[in-house]
């Protein structure tokens, strides 16, 4: 796996597979196949975040958001609150 952690915050805001291609620009990301996009993220760029890639202990229930990584650890946020409770 594959996130993209806001430097500020350290929150883990995207997780994708590792063969999904995610190019990192200095304005925008850029989600996908260059010749077939399926996405940009326009407040997140190379300055403000970080891409983590061959992640493999990314927990069970991630959710943008809810966790922030390190490089090594996952921490669920304190402040995190569920926007679908049961």
């Amino acid at each position: 796996m594959k996130t993209i952690v806001e430097n500020a915050t350290n929150l883990s805001k995207y997780l994708f597979d590792d063969s999904k291609p995610v190019s990192m620009g200095s304005d925008i990301i850029a989600v996908g196949d260059p010749a077939n996009l399926d996405f940009y993220i326009g407040d997140l760029n190379s300055s403000n975040a970080t891409l983590h890639e061959n992640v493999t202990n990314a927990p069970a229930d991630w959710t943008g958001n809810k966790y922030t990584f390190d490089g090594t650890t996952w921490t669920q946020d304190s402040n995190w609150v569920d926007p679908n409770p049961e």
